[in-house]
């Protein structure tokens, strides 16, 4: 344990000397697939995209699927070409003064063993009931099966009183261990909370899981020279998390805490380790109200005491890590208050390297407010030969107007082909 310490420490300073010493790049580039415009709103079954996961199809790279988390709407399963091919409702609620389901973030886990075959799962976080939702990936005509077992137990809550006051299972990163056991990492909606829940598959075929350990980042920050800095929130919430992602080989989990910056945060076998802030948002250190009429914080900008990073602005959001056989790979990271994403080097330890935006090209608009991310290397037939990046667009147009002449809100995903991504960044592939 003192080794794995020792590395991380030596890890974050290496990350402060590079995010000097490497010169950075900056780029656009354009996607190349859009999915269906998705609203949120009752006539567009308050369907509002989020979090996209990446199936790869082993056996035919090409018929490979995304999936994507539209909050109320349930869960979306797209082919290569952005055509919705599956839509999974959310549970119903239990009970007529309960909340229903909302999906917030999905994830993959690979090679689970269930009813004698080794099978995928898609992952989910169902917010609106405390649970994590399990659905076998088939692909077919119909990609997506369920196999939740039915008595698996709230993430976070005590009872069902807790779970309707919506501090519930959010962000979601999946791995399997050295010894093949399977895990999620979650994190809790207006809380610092982690949770690490081991994968339980039963002999019935369906899946559930049991909560192994849990920790909880920092809600307030010690200043250089004295003082401190909490970030500011609405009433009653805390900094929370969303957005992360976990490099098996290495151990490490990298977590967004949205208002704060990109954790790394050891995992020791059923235990979370030690951790470090290896980036800040821009605005951390700046003192901040909440205005009670505009239902918002305002942030003193002419107090900024100069504490923050460069590279980011939050809401820091989607991590997902790229990987080749050219070198390390790289972290990227969403930076939802600028609308564009964020490169670092050797899979997150070798400090910044590249800001790339989403734009609009090839009668494709760009992305903006980005929540969720993901990222393969592995070549996805002849639409995607070297790989493909998946993103959340939070504002797409143009996104239409309802019946009383108002805007609609509007999102969907973006498919950009990796190496445009990799070369607008100025790193060509390594």
């Amino acid at each position: 344990m003192r080794t794995f310490h020792v590395f991380i420490l030596s890890a974050l300073a290496l990350v402060l000397v590079a995010a000097t010493a490497i010169a950075a790049g900056t780029g656009e580039v354009t996607a190349t697939v859009e999915t269906p415009v998705l609203f949120d709103d009752d006539e567009g079954g308050n369907a509002d995209a989020d979090d996209p996961a990446i199936w790869v199809n082993r056996a035919d790279s090409g018929a490979s699927l995304v999936l994507g988390t539209v909050k109320d709407g349930g869960l979306r399963v797209y082919d290569l070409a952005g055509n919705e091919v599956q839509a999974i409702a959310p549970p119903p609620a239990p009970g007529p003064d309960d909340e229903p389901g909302r999906f917030n973030n999905v994830d993959i886990v690979h090679g689970i063993r269930l009813a004698g075959k080794k099978v995928d799962l898609a992952v989910v976080t169902d917010r609106g009931r405390d649970h994590i939702r399990f659905y076998r990936i088939d692909g077919g005509t119909v990609p997506l099966v369920d196999v939740t077992a039915a008595n698996v137990p709230f993430v976070f809550s005590a009872d069902q009183a807790e779970v309707n006051e919506a501090t519930t299972a959010y962000g979601i990163a999946t791995y399997k261990a050295g010894s093949g056991a399977a895990y999620v990492v979650t994190s809790r909606r207006h809380r610092t909370e982690l949770a690490l829940l081991r994968i339980r598959p039963r002999a019935d075929g369906t899946v559930g899981y049991v909560r192994v350990a849990s920790t909880s980042l920092p809600s307030t920050f010690a200043l250089p020279g004295g003082g401190s800095w909490t970030p500011c929130e609405d009433p009653g919430e805390l900094p929370q998390v969303e957005g992360m992602v976990v490099d098996p080989s290495r151990g490490l989990l990298f977590v967004a805490q949205e208002d704060v910056g990109i954790w790394v945060v050891t995992l020791w076998g059923q235990h979370f380790g030690p951790r470090a802030l290896i980036d800040r948002v821009r605005e951390f250190g700046i003192p901040a109200e909440f205005d009670e009429v505009e239902e918002e914080c305002v942030l003193d900008e002419e107090a900024d005491p100069g504490f923050g990073g460069e590279h980011l602005s939050a809401d820091a959001e989607g991590l997902t890590i790229y990987r080749d056989s050219h070198g390390p790979g790289y972290l990227f990271a969403s930076s939802q208050g600028s609308d564009e994403f964020v490169v670092y080097g050797n899979r997150g330890l070798g400090g910044y390297r590249a800001t790339v935006s989403v734009v609009e090209g090839g009668g494709i608009d760009g992305v903006q407010e980005s929540d969720g991310a993901a990222v393969t290397s592995t070549p996805l037939g002849d639409a995607f030969p070297h790989g493909l990046l998946a993103v959340h667009d939070g504002n797409e147009e143009p996104g239409g107007v309802d019946g009383d002449g108002e805007p609609r809100d509007a999102t969907n995903f973006k498919f950009v082909p990796v190496e445009r991504f990799l070369e607008a960044a100025g790193l060509n592939g390594r």
